[in-house]
């Protein structure tokens, strides 16, 4: 990024809702009295989307004794005793934010590591933060960063964030992580009371974290349905010391997956027993939420208010017309989805230009989730889907050259193709895709990585190959998929992405994701063998800071006396555990399983 001139830059800090500082050529000793005190400033501090020369800043100051500060001042230094300040701010909070704090700091020297604090009046402060601005773009050093996604602190501890630290302070300083990447289900918002579970989850305890003013019950989780539940899971997240530790340490790249609204949601719907419901408001409510607890270079709708989200007034109406791009037209619905957002593209230095994108606002609806598509699935094969009708599916009209069949074969019935006149799936939505090709062509760095919080790499399984006898035959034409929802079933416009990349003669593209549970790695194509094979870049997904793993999740859901039991957990005499077999079926098929 080129030099901000001071008014450029206070027009983004405008248009962030966030508050300004510039900083200045030499530091200064501080004058403001400040002692911490981590009760009053309980969920930290964190830092967020640096580039060369500024970074946004964050705290939460809530009325302490119930004397509510209305004003902190914000001091950025060079070292961490503050003797070479060269920023400072005053910012204003309120209730209305939720007493949350963000103030973009400009002026900064491109590569170079700052700290800062908060104060308020009563010289009351909050932990000492450390952050590092992006290199210039002409800066040929390497990047280091870490990609991550997927915390659930009802299930789990945080701990691979002290791990991270504790790596990271005995690093040497050129091979230190400049910013952290979390791809997503930064909170989960589903969420079980100890009580819902008394067996726990697998073989988790259910820690008792939030407990929702007004929510939802659905079976036997809970679901937040207003911004003062979103913004009580935030808060009880960040209490964790593991992960606040870490937003205390590096700057955060932060975007949305599915948890951070809803579960099974899509553009402003949430689906829950098998019934779609329009929730408008509580979209709004999760985007105000994450914009509050999350400092990044979000744009909201609601005007350049300092500070405050404004969230626009909605209403929960039915969503009944979707564009040729399944964009649900309903106005409602396009201003929730308007009123944040996220894609964005940052860069680091020469070699990496970071782009983000938003698989969830809007995406039309997965076709193998529809009660249409119930018939492909069998209980003979658990988890399989026929990828021939994987595929017809996805494509919709657009199949074979505009020539979709009326039906798929699969067994001995021929199943109506519901899709037959419908447009192809879409996870990035039409305006998104036009931005992220339009960024893919033009950027100038060596790395193109793509931040996608949804998997492009495919799971695929071969159940064609079972030998005779073992079980009822394979009823699919030839391979199996796996349902999910995520990029790599979205075949039509996946490979739309990698012919684009392919025929501008895109170099250094790479994709970096989470949501699987599952670490992975691989070559991005968009068919594989026996389809013609032409990789056009790299593929990476993470496993998950404390969710529960994908094999974790097999252990205790698979049943155990199914003849597939075998493809997907093993448990021979001889081993101590369960083994985890799928690995195994997805990279070497059913008879190495056997075997």
């Amino acid at each position: 990024m080129s030099k901000l001139s001071r008014r450029k830059f206070v027009e983004m800090a405008i248009a962030l809702s966030a508050t300004a500082a510039w900083g200045r050529p030499f530091g200064t000793r501080s004058k403001l009295p400040w002692r911490e005190r981590h009760d009053i400033f309980p969920e930290g501090v964190a830092s967020g989307d640096p580039d060369s020369n500024s970074v946004l800043l964050w705290t939460r100051r809530p009325p302490f004794n119930a004397h509510p500060a209305v004003k902190l001042r914000l001091e950025v230094a060079e070292d961490e005793s503050f003797r070479q300040v060269v920023a400072t701010a005053e910012a204003a909070i309120a209730e209305a934010a939720d007493w949350t704090c963000r103030v973009l700091v400009g002026g900064l020297k491109p590569a170079k590591v700052y700290w800062y604090r908060f104060t308020d009046a009563e010289g009351n402060g909050s932990r000492v933060g450390r952050t590092i601005t992006a290199p210039a773009d002409d800066d040929p050093r390497p990047v280091h960063f870490a990609f991550i996604s997927c915390q659930n602190a009802n299930q789990g501890a945080q701990n691979a964030y002290r791990r991270m630290i504790f790596e990271d302070e005995r690093a040497a300083e050129q091979d230190r992580l400049g910013f952290v990447l979390h791809l997503g289900d930064f909170i989960y918002e589903i969420v079980w009371y100890p009580e819902d579970r008394p067996q726990g989850m697998y073989d988790r305890r259910i820690r008792d974290i939030v407990r929702y003013e007004h929510g939802e019950k659905i079976r036997d989780f809970h679901i937040p349905t207003v911004v003062a539940d979103y913004r009580a899971i935030y808060r009880n997240y960040l209490h964790d010391p593991d992960l606040q530790d870490a937003r205390a340490r590096w700057p955060f790249v932060c975007m949305w997956d599915n948890h951070e609204f809803s579960w099974l949601g899509w553009q402003s719907l949430q689906k829950f027993e098998g019934v779609t419901h329009p929730r408008q408001s509580r979209k709004v409510a999760a985007n105000q939420a994450f914009f509050e607890y999350q400092p990044g270079r979000f744009f909201k709708s609601s005007g350049p208010s300092l500070g405050e989200f404004n969230p626009p007034k909605v209403a929960d109406a039915p969503i009944t017309q979707f564009d040729d791009h399944g964009l649900g037209q309903e106005p409602n619905n396009l201003t929730a989805l308007a009123s944040l957002k996220g894609y964005r593209a940052l860069r680091w230095g020469r070699n990496v230009e970071l782009i983000i994108t938003d698989q969830r606002s809007y995406r039309s609806e997965e076709p193998t989730d529809r009660k249409e598509a119930e018939p492909f699935s069998s209980d003979d094969f658990p988890e399989f889907l026929p990828q021939e009708a994987m595929e017809i599916l996805d494509a919709g009209r657009a199949y074979n050259g505009g020539h979709a069949p009326a039906s798929i074969r699969f067994g001995g019935a021929e199943i109506p193709n519901f899709r037959r006149d419908e447009p192809p799936q879409t996870v990035l939505g039409a305006e998104q895709k036009s931005w992220f090709l339009d960024r893919l062509r033009n950027s100038k760095a060596t790395w193109k990585i793509w931040g996608n919080t949804l998997a492009t790499l495919e799971m695929r399984a071969d159940p064609q190959n079972l030998p005779p006898g073992y079980t009822k035959p394979w009823p699919g034409a030839g391979y199996a998929g796996f349902s999910g929802a995520d990029a790599s079933t979205a075949f039509a416009e996946r490979g739309e992405i990698y012919d684009f990349v392919r025929d501008n003669g895109i170099t250094g593209f790479a994709t970096v994701a989470g949501d699987r549970h599952s670490f992975w790695a691989g070559l991005a194509a968009k068919s594989l063998p026996p389809k013609p094979f032409e990789p056009v870049g790299i593929a990476f997904v993470t496993g998950s800071i404390s969710a529960p793993g994908l094999v974790e999740a097999f252990e205790h859901v698979f049943p155990k006396d199914h003849p597939m039991h075998l493809f997907f957990v093993g448990h021979g005499p001889a081993d101590i555990a369960p083994q985890p077999m799928i690995n195994l079926l997805l990279r070497h098929g059913v008879k190495s399983c056997l075997e």
